[in-house]
This record gives structure tokens, C-alpha cells and sequence, in this order.
């Protein structure tokens, strides 16, 4: 009794101290959102709409009258990349948005937005431009590696955490792209057409979390149209955004999203890039015109002036936290995430992990295992000073074997940088390139660089000020033969080799997709005879022509690949599995096939690595492939194979993460976020090509693993699959029998490690209902939860699942149908061996 009564002593005593806390945050709110009135009464109207866009790519305007300093934005999500594009300021590449969804992890999520936050505050960044939250509605979708999962619950809780962390270490974090914007085919004129309830069930359940539990600061509109509609004018940043879920922070436009005053009258609130914009004058003749209330300009401006509170940008308020809470070694968090989100897709016979002892020669063979994708390409791009490529983790994870390398097919397409180590600049004698920006005969700007793909977009450099640009260099060749020398660029480039012309040429943008026409041009190159080790002058003069983001500039030149012997390539790595006693087969896409800017058009990997697997599997004694891909590729040849692990794009510790899981120092802890095909022909819903200027989302609430399982189709692996280096039983489910609209079921159930080593398991929970007075899904995730548990071991594992994922949106609200569900619980959708009922009460 004593001890019962002590505790609800110390209950009583939490609950007045919490009481007590809340009062003084309410109280301080009040405050500070006083002071900020006041200081928007400071401001003209000139000087508020001057603050609605940005001063220049990345920053806001500062007003030093209300001590207000500039805010520093910057591109992510996997990584902060800085006010520069440059290699001289190196970045921190973390694993995709894929990789870290495939860990279905929170708490890893959460260290990850930490990472970030660390980064931009290393750089002076206040805001990450990230988490991309769309789902993989299509598995063609360009930027499928930049977003979480098919799924809006697994989407929803990543997001959320990723917010927490970054956000709770001083950094706004921004989800985006809302909404809807699941596609890159002329993104930014085409209008999705989808139902209310698949809005709210889908799209929209994505970014609720990250608004209503994570707070996040700001929200980032999309180039599409909703229902006719642009995302910049749309009634849904406001309904439910802000009036629904309370959101009290600032939207910002995707960069040129915004495209007039229009906007204004809605709740689009910050206009980026600047300094012109559609705004500005003509907006502030519109509210002078009575055409705009002012009270829609104060309430943008308080917003952004909050935005700046928060970040420590404006006098007189404390930021949400001066110093970062959460610090850790990046490098080693890289590595550890890479390997959580590593996907054992297949394993024959207990094939991994390899005991490295008893391993005496190594075949690594493909294009990726030396040209690994670490990351997406577009604006996610983040500039390492160092990758670890597979070759490399291999090498090291296997000390006492022979490891060779074959290439076994090309992959690359188009042109790639130099090797720093074979470039010398002309005017230090360091490794790199000069580079100088003229107008006429006169150099206006000259600097020294580290590498042969440049990204101007911000900075000292003249663009708009200059008409060519030239690149000098002496590259010392690593081959005997013919290079296919060449650039990737819009626009007339001439190249000379040793004074000589051997390159003149124009390229042109392919489309009309700014995005892609910068950050992946077309190439050309011209063959060029060389001698290894007998260095060349190269220079390069480019013409700089006009552009739609003026101040610009994105250049490579480099290297195109040589195909011109495929059957020899493939035959030179079968030779060399033939005598190893491992073969690891790296395969992957390339810059062409996942890119911002663009769709894919098919999900087979490119070049002839698929007759590459084939062969060397019939040929080695243990194949292992490793899929270096951000989205789902077919894999026709998966069941020819030893182990088949998905990797993803794993940063830039990729390499080491890879070693750590092949030899069992890791186990791979992924499970899948999305569904991977066996053909694409299989594909429930595929289509991401407008018609007519609309994506029609016609399947409805019916998307990935829904769409499959309601088309009766099985995939290569299902939603949620995941094998590891132990086995598993689930047993004594317990779960809430009824529950009412508000209310919550508890699940709870014991995951007993039934193998010899510890490790990982995802406890995922789905709901059905089969006699519903609406069409519902097979079934759904409602929840899920990782367990560490170590050998013969057994943890009680407990999920919430609140009575809003049983709802349906109907007749513009939540609707909860009350009768029975079935609560189904497992590995995977596809494995789920327990399962029981809860009753939805009236």
C-alpha cells in the first residue's frame, strides 16, 4: 500500500511539474508571438513582400532595422550540401532515403535528420530542404531513391522522425514535395488527378506526422497541379495544412515553383529563388490595388519572421537549440545505416555470410563495384571527400584472399569525371584544373579545382557577367589506345588536345525539364589517341549561353565509356569466377536511369548485366550479387544465385557497410519499403507518363503492395520482406478486442530469436476487413516495430495502432465503419502467421 500510494505521489507530482512546463512554453509563445507583431509593425509593405523571396538561390533577404539576419537553406535530404556546390567544401554523403526506409526504423531516422542537422550547422545552413516524402506510387518514378516507401504509415513514422532529429538540433527541416508530385515527366506543368480519399489516405497521411507530431517549420509546394489546380494556388496548403493540422510554419516554393501574384492570395508563403521572382513589385502593387489583402502579407511575414526566431536569424529570441544536441561520429553512423538498410533479398543454402578465413581468392566483377552510386542525381547531390567503393570494402573485408577486379559490362553512359589523381593543374602543379570565366579576351574570375564535374549555382563566379568559360588541364592517361574524350553540357564546347582542335561541337537539352537539362546533359566526345603515362594538355573553352537560372552553370568533361567489346567483357569475368572461390557480382543503374529531372522508362539494368549475372553464375563455385540501384530493377537471373543482397545507394561508406554484411560483422537489417517486380509486365500501376497534361491516379487507395494484392500477382519479393543471419518465432499475440473511434489498439506479441546469433526482426502489423460498405485494401500496415534480440532470446514486442487507421475518408471527413477487422501480424505482407479480431465500436 505505502508503495502504491509513493507512486501516485510521484504520478501527482509529474503531472503538476509537466502542468507547470506547458503553462510557461504556452506563456512564452504568447510572448514571443507578441514581439514578432511588433516587429512586423517596424516593416513597410515594401519591406515585408522584399522578405516573401529569396535574395539569391539559397538565402532570404536580411533587415538589419528588426535585427533580422539572412537564412541559409540548403539542398539534401541525404546529406547538407552548403551555400556552394563545390568539392572543396565536402559534404557528408548519407545512404538514400530507400536504404534508410528499408531499416524501418524511427530511431535510426531520427539520428539520421541528427546527422544532417550536424552537417548544415558545420556549414551555417539554418534550413534542410528535406525529407522528400512522396511515395513510390510507380516503381518508374525518377526520384523513387530521394522518397521513403509505397507505404504512407512507414512513409508517415520515418518522416516524423526525421524531422525530430533534425529540428531538434536547431535546423528547420522541410518535408516536400507537397503533394502528390510522385512523378518527374513534365512535372512542372502537369496536373494529378486523384480522389479526395486517396489524398487523405495516401498522399496526404505521408506529411500529417511531420506536421502534427514533428511540428515541422516549414512545408515545400510542388511544381505539379492537384485537380487542375498548381500546388502554389492550391486550397490544400491550407485545408488541411494549416487549418486541420495546425501547421504554423512557412511554405516554401520548389525552386521557380511559384509563377504568379495569384499565389499570393493563398498560403504559398516564401518564393524561391531570388532575387526577381513574381512577386516583388508587381505584389506589392496588387496589395496596394486592394487585389491582395495586407493581412495575407502579415501573416507570411510573421510566419517567416517565426522561421527566423527559431534558427537563432533574428535578435532578441533564443533559438530552439544554440549548439547541436545530438552529436556523433558521421562517418561511423554512414556505415552502421548503410548496413541497416541493407535487404537479404535471397539466400541459398546458408550462402551468407562468408567467413573470410577460409576464403582464399575473391572475383569481384561489374561496373558499380568500382563506380559505385552512393547517391541520386539532382539536387539530393551531395559532394564527398571520400567514397568507399565496393572493390575497396572488399579488399579489406577479405585481408588474406586474392581479390580481382573485372568490369563484366558497361554501365556508364555519357561522360565521367577524371581521376584527381591523373589531372594536374597547369598553373600550381597540384592535382585538378584551372578554371577561368572571360568576357572577350579578358579573364574576370579565375579559381583552381579539385575536379572535372562542376556545379556553379551560387558562389563568386561571374556567369552572368561572362560569355565562355575555359578548362585547363594535363591529364596523364591510364591506358594505351583510343579515350573517348568529351563534355556534358548544353551548349558549344571546343576541346584541344595538345593545341590541337579535336572536339567542336553543340549539344542540345533533351526536353524541356530544367532540372534535367542542368543536372544530367548530354554528352560528346571525340576519340583521342594517348599513351599511359605520357600526360596530354587539355583545354576546353565552353560558350555560356542564356538560362532559365541565370547565374548558373553545370559542366563535366572526362571520359565517355568503350563498349566496343562487350562479349569480351563478359567473358574476361566468367574467366575469373571460373577460378575464384567467391564471386561478387556488384550491378546497378546509372545517372541516366535514376535522376531528378526525369522518369524511368524501364526496370531493366541497363547494358547487358543481366547476361552477365547468368554466365557468371553458371560458371563460379558461390555467386553473390549486390544490387547498387535506389529503386527496383527486374532480376531475371535471382534464382540462379547464391545471395542476392539490395543495397540501395549506401553513401559514402558503402563499401565498408558492404565488407561488414558479407562477412556477418553486420547483419544486413533491411526490409523492403516498396515491392519489387518479377517483370515489369507484373506492375499493377506503372504509368508516370502524362496524357493530355494529367497523371490520372485512377487506381486509387489501391498502390503498391494494395495494387498487387488486389491484381493477385506475386512479385520477385513482397513489401516487407527481409532475410537476416538468424531465424525467428512469433507467438503469444495479444491484442485490444474493441476499440472506439478515439481510442487505440495495443498489439502486442513475443519474437523469440530461435537462431545462434543476434539479431534483428520487424514486427509488422496489417489490418483487413472483408464485408465493408466501402472498397478497402486486402489489407494495410497499420504498424510495425523493430527488435534487437539476441540468441535464444525472446522480446515482448508492443505496437499502437490508433482507431484512425481503420477510418476511411468519406463525404469529406473520417469515417470509422464499426464491426470486426482482423488484425493479421508477421515479417512481411506476404508472412503473416498470427492474427486476431478487434471490434471498431459505433
Amino acid at each position: 500500500m505505502t508503495l502504491h500510494h509513493d507512486g501516485d505521489a510521484a504520478d501527482d507530482q509529474f503531472r503538476d511539474d509537466q502542468a507547470r512546463d506547458d503553462q510557461a512554453r504556452d506563456d512564452q509563445a504568447r510572448d514571443d508571438q507578441a514581439r514578432l507583431t511588433e516587429l512586423l509593425g517596424r516593416l513597410s509593405l515594401d519591406e515585408k513582400v522584399q522578405l516573401l523571396t529569396g535574395r539569391d538561390f539559397w538565402t532570404t533577404h536580411p533587415n538589419e532595422k528588426i535585427g533580422l539576419r539572412r537564412i541559409l537553406v540548403s539542398d539534401g535530404p541525404s546529406g547538407v550540401r552548403g551555400e556552394v556546390w563545390d568539392e572543396r567544401s565536402p559534404s557528408l554523403n548519407l545512404p538514400s532515403a530507400s536504404s534508410l526506409s528499408s531499416s524501418w526504423d524511427p530511431d535510426l531516422a531520427r539520428r539520421y535528420g541528427a546527422a544532417a542537422a550536424v552537417e548544415a550547422r558545420r556549414k551555417g545552413v539554418d534550413v534542410v530542404l528535406g525529407p522528400t516524402i512522396n511515395l513510390h506510387r510507380s516503381p518508374l518514378g525518377g526520384r523513387h531513391f530521394e522518397a521513403f516507401s509505397e507505404d504512407p504509415v512507414l512513409t508517415a513514422e520515418l518522416a516524423a522522425a526525421y524531422v525530430h532529429g533534425v529540428q531538434d538540433n536547431g535546423v528547420g527541416a522541410t518535408p516536400k514535395h507537397y503533394v502528390a508530385n510522385d512523378y518527374e515527366t513534365d512535372r512542372f506543368t502537369a496536373s494529378t488527378v486523384v480522389s479526395d480519399r486517396a489524398l487523405r489516405e495516401l498522399y496526404l497521411l505521408a506529411f500529417e506526422k511531420a506536421v502534427t507530431e514533428a511540428h515541422a517549420w516549414l512545408v515545400m509546394s510542388s511544381y505539379n497541379s492537384i485537380n487542375g489546380v498548381t500546388a502554389t494556388e492550391n486550397e490544400l496548403l491550407e485545408t488541411p495544412l494549416n487549418s486541420e493540422w495546425g501547421f504554423d510554419g512557412v511554405v516554401v516554393s520548389d525552386w521557380t515553383g511559384v509563377r504568379s501574384v495569384e499565389s499570393a492570395k493563398h498560403s504559398q508563403d516564401l518564393v524561391m529563388p531570388g532575387p526577381d521572382g513574381p512577386w516583388g513589385d508587381a505584389l506589392v502593387a496588387a496589395v496596394r490595388a486592394g487585389e491582395v489583402p495586407e493581412a495575407s502579407i502579415d501573416r507570411k511575414v510573421l510566419r517567416l519572421l517565426q522561421l527566423a526566431a527559431r534558427v537563432g536569424a533574428l535578435d532578441g529570441f533564443e533559438p530552439i537549440a544554440a549548439t547541436p544536441t545530438t552529436v556523433e561520429d558521421g562517418i561511423a553512423f554512414v556505415r552502421e545505416a548503410a548496413a541497416a538498410g541493407t535487404v537479404l533479398a535471397h539466400d541459398r543454402g546458408g550462402a551468407v555470410p562468408v567467413d573470410p578465413a577460409i576464403v582464399r581468392s575473391v572475383a569481384v566483377v561489374g561496373h558499380n563495384a568500382r563506380f559505385a552510386r552512393t547517391q541520386g542525381g539532382g539536387s539530393a547531390t551531395v559532394l564527398p571527400e571520400k567514397v568507399v567503393t565496393p572493390v575497396e570494402g572488399i579488399e579489406q573485408a577479405f585481408p588474406d584472399a586474392t581479390v580481382t577486379y573485372s568490369v563484366g559490362a558497361v554501365v556508364q553512359e555519357g561522360v565521367a569525371e577524371l581521376p584527381l589523381d591523373r589531372i594536374t593543374n597547369p598553373e600550381t602543379g597540384e592535382p585538378g584544373v584551372r578554371v577561368s570565366f572571360r568576357s572577350g579576351d579578358d579573364e574576370l574570375f579565375s579559381e583552381d579545382r579539385r575536379a572535372t564535374a562542376l556545379v556553379w549555382f551560387g558562389g563568386d563566379a561571374p556567369i552572368e557577367r561572362s560569355d565562355t568559360v575555359r578548362f585547363s588541364t594535363r591529364y596523364t592517361p591510364e591506358v594505351t589506345g583510343e579515350i573517348l574524350l568529351g563534355v556534358a553540357s548544353v551548349g558549344h564546347s571546343v576541346i584541344r588536345v595538345d593545341g590541337e582542335v579535336v572536339l567542336d561541337g553543340t549539344s542540345e537539352a533533351v526536353g524541356d525539364d530544367l532540372g534535367a537539362a542542368f543536372l544530367a546533359p548530354p554528352s560528346q566526345s571525340a576519340a583521342v589517341a594517348v599513351v599511359e603515362g605520357r600526360p596530354i594538355d587539355v583545354v576546353i573553352d565552353h560558350t555560356i549561353g542564356a538560362s532559365a537560372l541565370g547565374g548558373a552553370l553545370s559542366y563535366t568533361f572526362g571520359i565517355e565509356p568503350d563498349d566496343a567489346d562487350p562479349s569480351g567483357l563478359i567473358d574476361e569475368a566468367v574467366a575469373a569466377a571460373a577460378a575464384a572461390d567467391l564471386t561478387i557480382v556488384v550491378v546497378g543503374t546509372n545517372s541516366k536511369v535514376e535522376s531528378e529531372g526525369f522518369d524511368r522508362t524501364s526496370l531493366d539494368l541497363p547494358g547487358r548485366q543481366d547476361e552477365l549475372v547468368s554466365r557468371v553464375a553458371a560458371a563460379a563455385a558461390t555467386t553473390v550479387v549486390v544490387v547498387n540501384a535506389g529503386s527496383p530493377v527486374t532480376m531475371p537471373w535471382r534464382d540462379e544465385v547464391d545471395a542476392l543482397f539490395l543495397t540501395w545507394f549506401g553513401g559514402q561508406e558503402y563499401g565498408h557497410a558492404l565488407g561488414d554484411v558479407l562477412t556477418g560483422a553486420v547483419e544486413p537489417g533491411g526490409r523492403l519499403p516498396t515491392t519489387w517486380p518479377a517483370t515489369q509486365a507484373d506492375v499493377p500501376v506503372i504509368d508516370v507518363t502524362p496524357v493530355d497534361g494529367e497523371v490520372v491516379y485512377d487506381e486509387g487507395i489501391h498502390v503498391g503492395y494494395r495494387a498487387w494484392l488486389k491484381a493477385g500477382t506475386t512479385p520477385a519479393y513482397p513489401f516487407g520482406h527481409g532475410l537476416g543471419y538468424t531465424t525467428w518465432s512469433l507467438s503469444g499475440l495479444d491484442v485490444t478486442s474493441t476499440v472506439s473511434a478515439g481510442g487505440a489498439v495495443q498489439v502486442a506479441v513475443d519474437v523469440t530469436n530461435t537462431g545462434a546469433r543476434e539479431g534483428k526482426h520487424v514486427v509488422q502489423v496489417y489490418a483487413s476487413r472483408l464485408d465493408s460498405v466501402v472498397d478497402r485494401p486486402v489489407r494495410w500496415l497499420v504498424g510495425f516495430a523493430p527488435v534487437v534480440v539476441p540468441a535464444g532470446g525472446t522480446s515482448r514486442v508492443e505496437v499502437t495502432v490508433p482507431a484512425r487507421a481503420f477510418a476511411d475518408w468519406r463525404d469529406g471527413s473520417w469515417a470509422h465503419e464499426p464491426g470486426a477487422f482482423t488484425v493479421h501480424v508477421g515479417s512481411s505482407v506476404a508472412e503473416l502467421p498470427l492474427e486476431a479480431t478487434v471490434v471498431l465500436e459505433g
